[in-house]
C-alpha cells in the first residue's frame, strides 16, 4: 500500500499507549490496531483530528505516501 501509517512512531515519541490514545479519540483499541497496522481502508477526518490533537502533531506526521 503506498500510504504508510507512522502512528506507532508518534505514539512512542509522545510516550502514549494504545489504550490511552483509543480512550482519548473515542475508538476501540481494536480499531486503533487496524489503523496502526495499515489495514484500514479509510479514516474519518474527525478521528484523524482527534489523533493529531492527542499526539500534538500534523496529519503528515502520521500518514506518508510512498511511491512504489
Amino acid at each position: 500500500m503506498p500510504i504508510e501509517i507512522n502512528l506507532d512512531v508518534m505514539m512512542a515519541k509522545r510516550k502514549m499507549s494504545s489504550n490511552e490514545l483509543a480512550d482519548y479519540v473515542g475508538i476501540t483499541p481494536a480499531n486503533l490496531s487496524v489503523l496502526k497496522t495499515g489495514k484500514a481502508k479509510a479514516i474519518r477526518f474527525s478521528t484523524l483530528e482527534k489523533i493529531c490533537e492527542a499526539l500534538e502533531c500534523q496529519p503528515g506526521d502520521i500518514l506518508s505516501f510512498k511511491d512504489e
